[in-house]
């Protein structure tokens, strides 16, 4: 398998697959870029001292979920974002379940990480299939 077409390439599929994949895309893109957006006012300073995460790793998780969310969005290089966005999730979950003691889902509607794993889920699943074939990467490198 050549590693940069895999990368790149979009991956054919059905129309209603296809769509499905456009409709997720859209719906997680605009997600992440929502929630991006504040810390990409503040990058290297968005979460608590008490955290205990650097600010370059804050910068790299702001930069993650906007420029991510953008890229998924459009379906630009969806796998390399999914990568970023993938890891950026699964330390997330981490924070918010080892160190935040939080539980999976808070039923009183308190912090939880059940949306990081959520997302991380989801990167995983961009990083298996692709963006579809009704994306940028289909039309900027074709499909395999």
């Amino acid at each position: 398998m050549n590693f940069k077409k895999y990368l790149l390439q979009a991956q054919s599929f059905s129309n209603f697959q296809a769509t499905a994949l456009l409709l997720l895309r859209v719906v997680v893109g605009v997600a992440f870029i929502l929630h991006g957006s504040p810390k990409i006012q503040s990058p290297m300073a968005w979460m608590p001292e008490t955290a205990g995460l650097p600010g370059i790793l804050q910068l790299l998780a702001a930069v993650s979920e906007f420029g991510g969310g953008i890229a998924i969005l459009f379906g630009l290089l969806t796998r390399v974002a999914s990568l970023g966005l993938g890891f950026t999730m699964i330390v997330a979950t981490a924070m918010h379940a080892f160190v935040m003691k939080d539980p999976f889902v808070n039923m009183t509607g308190g912090s939880s990480y059940e949306l990081a794993l959520g997302y991380a889920v989801i990167a995983l699943l961009f990083l298996a299939m692709g963006p579809g074939q009704y994306s940028l990467d289909k039309k900027l490198f074709g499909e395999r």
